[in-house]
């Protein structure tokens, strides 16, 4: 990508605030997840992230530099829409990490819809788009469930999305506004348990979604309707993860959607 996205692998100043845990962070490998996966690392939590076989080299980068940071990482390549594969995933991330404390729901598609609307909606693209947002959320979301104990936290990622839909991404924003029914129903549920769930609602972030699923000429003003007027990098998200998993800072916040949107709402 040009500009290359600034994940924090020199920006992001770490102060101890995940000091021992361990995350599962899916979609760990670009964009968001890769923020998130080094944020924690340098915050002092060792990691798993999972990604889809063919993105190894962009894994290996990841894990290159979590361990620059001290910590360790756990590759779990694997197509999280199957429920087998994603039920494998966090076994494996549990067993090799020891335990899990913080679970973050970051893998995700979308597909811009120009022409048509609706009728541009292919069930095959249908299909896959709620099974990578919606489906595999729950199958590994249960997975891990065992392996949470009280004080561990789940981090879903949600959008703007949920919230001001565009036309050409009617099938995303329908998951996404799932992701936020989801998230407080589990706070519900997992509350009486020590058990936070919370999202995040990135608006326009400049990651690897953009270029791939957007037409070339929409690039150069993506996050210009911003009240800020501009797109933000995958660190700036990074905070808004650190935070909720932190067992100190976020310990009496669960059932929040937390917006890093560059100003648009998110209520």
């Amino acid at each position: 990508m040009t500009p290359r996205p600034d994940h924090g692998e020199s920006t992001w100043i770490g102060r101890g605030r995940l000091e021992g845990l361990a995350a599962l962070i899916t979609g760990g490998d670009s964009g968001i997840g890769r923020a998130v996966a080094i944020a924690f690392a340098k915050e002092g939590c060792d990691v798993a992230i999972g990604y889809l076989p063919d993105e190894q080299p962009d894994a290996e980068e990841v894990r290159a530099e979590v361990e620059r940071a001290g910590r360790r990482c756990v590759l779990c390549p694997g197509d999280l829409t199957d429920e087998a594969t994603a039920c494998a995933v966090v076994d494996r991330a549990a067993a090799e990490l020891g335990r899990l404390d913080v679970l973050v729901n970051n893998a995700g598609a979308q597909w811009m819809r120009r022409e048509h609307g609706l009728e541009s909606v292919a069930t095959d693209e249908l299909r896959r788009i709620l099974d990578t947002n919606v489906s595999a959320l729950f199958w590994v979301t249960q997975q891990a469930l065992p392996h949470l104990g009280e004080g561990s936290s789940i981090i879903n990622v949600s959008s703007i999305q949920a919230y001001d839909p565009s036309e050409p991404l009617i099938d995303y924003a329908a998951t996404k506004a799932a992701i936020n029914n989801i998230t407080v129903n589990l706070a519900a549920e997992l509350g009486p348990r020590g058990i936070r769930v919370n999202a995040v609602a990135p608006g326009p972030i400049w990651t690897p979604l953009q270029p791939a699923t957007r037409p070339g000429d929409d690039l150069p003003e993506f996050g210009g309707d911003t009240p800020l007027g501009r797109a933000g990098q995958p660190v700036e998200c990074a905070g808004a993860f650190v935070f909720l998993a932190s067992p100190l800072e976020a310990s009496y916040v669960s059932g929040a959607v937390l917006g890093v949107t560059g100003g648009r709402p998110v209520f």
